[in-house]
């Protein structure tokens, strides 16, 4: 009985427009207890969802009424002892005139990464003030990402009026200085309602209460948000192709989601980041070929030529087509408590896009209550800034302001998978656009086969005193002895000059390994063999350089335990280490992530240098005679 009623009502209201929007604002502004509120008065639950909630209302004791509507989309255990909203409840509910989807973001600082994630598929914001307690920090923060997120529609619902009387002067103050804080950070225009979640004033009934306010209930206003005005058919069309769809050798067609515009047969289009221009040939759908396809439809395209366009390209209006670049200003919310380390090499997901990234020191951060810029080294977990980001190849974007679909990303950790930061791509740099590769007559192949040769980088990684240089060093010897043209890039020897300027927190010795990376490339591609000694304590960036030189990188994991390393301590680093005197020190203060398949692993304990540098050479050998 219970699945056919949902089914029934979601028949009822599958032919209605949709709007999503979310409520924010500070911690037991009522936000919860407004959406409960909501869902009772649309006739969102059902008759065994309310003999729940009248029973959970009972035993947590709710005062006043026999419902506590804010246990509807509480759901946590936490979040019910508690009394709080920690996660992202999203919630379904409908009206005679448009279906809503709802989502209760958290209202703790803390949980600021939970209330972007709630805003980034969001058409409109419905901000909460508690009447008694006025405009807080916590409400400047979530305008400020509101804004920040470009949220064009804005409530402003200043709630539990039924606690001051329905007082009008304490609502228009509310309203004044809220208006000043909005102006400031770019919301130039928002709606004001006076409501009480608690009582259902001006909810989805005007309130006797409140005569002195002639406005639109929550509800009326909500269903009056014109979302297919602000959709993006009015901009260029833009298509970022999902799959390439190919069920037999007859048809090939180009799938995914229309971000903007519209487009018909005949058009001519673009394909990016190649630049190559034809035109549509057909719009493919189950359901038949389409006259025209407007923006919020997937669709197939087939094109009149043959054009290499795959997942990640973007299919776009030839005349008016996106840019393309490799290095742009960005602001990020940083999601992770794992700090950013500039630097560091992360996936970055734009669309069907996704490539490596980068992101150097942030300019600056953001203090949302005071608009003031912070100097900072770092982003940490729920911070906002503006740093540059730099991809490992070109990639298709607008800026954010123009639109989310190609100018909202988020940076996702290689090791783990995790997302660490939701960006805006504000503008590509300059630079970007002035500093192209220069062609060359004489090529890396050419180089190599002067020297006879198959360039290698001959990666050694292991803890202070593993005997990284020492073995490095014999390997070098025996090449030079072979007639091999080679040199040793040694992690002392490089900090006397190129990285001088380093130190040894982590965000320096990521960069540390970037430069010496950069410079191994240029060095394998002159046709030398490279010879590296670095501790390199971080496998993201190994992997890193891995990355810039996939077939010449050679991971040589000189395992030898930390005691041993320490017993030895040639420089007496460790002792100064346990002493407190040296901060950041590998294996004692900062982390050593021991390679996990290297292509060759030296055990100390049970091998000599000399034998170690003989079977690397060996090694090396034979895969040379295998390549040449």
């Amino acid at each position: 009985m219970i699945t056919s009623d949902i089914d029934a009502y979601l028949l009822q209201h599958q032919h209605k427009s949709l709007l999503r929007f979310i409520t924010c604002g500070s911690v037991d502004d009522g936000k919860s207890t407004l959406i409960g509120r909501l869902l009772y008065d649309s006739r969102a639950i059902f008759a065994d969802q309310l003999s729940a909630l009248e029973a959970d209302s009972k035993r947590v004791g709710t005062q006043g009424q026999n419902i506590d509507f804010a246990l509807l989309v509480d759901g946590l255990a936490a979040e019910r002892e508690q009394g709080i909203t920690i996660d992202v409840a999203y919630r379904f509910f409908a009206t005679e005139k448009r279906k809503f989807i709802v989502a209760d973001t958290p209202g703790h600082e803390q949980y600021t990464r939970n209330m972007v994630t709630g805003a980034s598929t969001a058409d409109a914001a419905v901000i909460l003030i508690d009447a008694r307690k006025g405009v807080l920090p916590q409400t400047r923060r979530h305008s400020f990402l509101v804004q920040l997120l470009r949220l064009r529609h804005v409530v402003l619902a200043v709630n539990k009026m039924d606690l001051i009387d329905y007082d009008q002067s304490v609502f228009d103050t509310i309203v004044a200085d809220y208006r000043a804080f909005a102006s400031a950070i770019g919301i130039e225009q928002f709606t004001a309602i006076p409501i009480s979640g608690f009582a259902g004033d001006n909810v989805a009934s005007p309130s006797a209460a409140m005569p002195w306010y002639d406005g639109p209930t929550l509800i009326e206003h909500l269903e009056t948000i014109d979302v297919e005005a602000d959709a993006a058919q009015a901009r260029p069309f833009r298509l970022p192709v999902q799959w390439v769809n190919r069920p037999d050798l007859d048809f090939r067609g180009f799938s995914g989601l229309i971000a903007s515009g519209s487009v018909r047969p005949g058009d001519a289009v673009r394909i990016l980041p190649s630049g190559r221009t034809t035109t549509v040939a057909r719009i493919v759908t189950m359901d038949g070929d389409l006259p025209e396809a407007v923006a919020g439809q997937s669709v197939t395209l087939t094109l009149a030529d043959e054009v290499d366009c795959s997942r990640g390209d973007v299919i776009a209006l030839a005349d008016a087509p996106p840019q393309v670049a490799d290095q742009f200003r960005a602001t990020l919310v940083w999601m992770s408590e794992t700090p950013l380390l500039p630097g560091r090499s992360y996936w970055l997901k734009l669309g069907t896009q996704t490539v490596g990234a980068t992101v150097q020191e942030p300019r600056h951060a953001i203090d949302v209550n005071t608009l003031a810029e912070l100097s900072v080294k770092t982003l940490g977990l729920n911070d906002i800034g503006v740093a540059e980001v730099y991809t490992d190849r070109d990639i298709v974007f607008e800026p954010f302001a123009d639109g989310a679909d190609l100018g909202g990303f988020i940076l996702i950790d290689r090791a783990t998978n995790a997302t660490v930061a939701a960006g805006m791509l504000d503008f590509a740099l300059r630079r970007a656009q002035n500093v192209h590769w220069q062609a060359v007559d004489i090529t890396n192949a050419a180089h190599a086969q002067q020297k006879g040769q198959v360039p290698r980088l001959l990666w050694f990684t292991g803890l202070s005193g593993s005997g990284k240089s020492t073995i490095a060093n014999l390997v070098e010897k025996k090449l030079f002895a072979l007639g091999r043209h080679s040199f040793l890039l040694d992690g002392d020897n490089v900090r006397h000059g190129l990285n001088k300027d380093l130190g040894f927190t982590d965000a320096d010795r990521v960069e540390n390994i970037r430069r010496i990376g950069e410079v191994a490339k240029l060095m394998t591609d002159a046709g030398l063999i490279v010879l590296t000694a670095f501790i390199s304590p971080f496998r993201a960036e190994r992997d890193m350089v891995r990355a810039m030189l996939p077939e010449a990188f050679v991971e040589i994991f000189v395992d030898t335990p930390l005691a041993e390393a320490e017993a030895r301590d040639v420089k007496g680093l460790y002792a100064k280490a346990r002493a407190g005197t040296i901060a950041n020190f590998t294996g004692i203060s900062s982390p050593y992530e021991a390679p996990e398949h290297p292509d060759i692993r030296v055990d100390t304990t049970r091998e000599s240098p000399e034998a170690a540098a003989e079977r690397i050479v060996e090694h090396i050998m034979g895969v040379w005679t295998h390549d040449l």
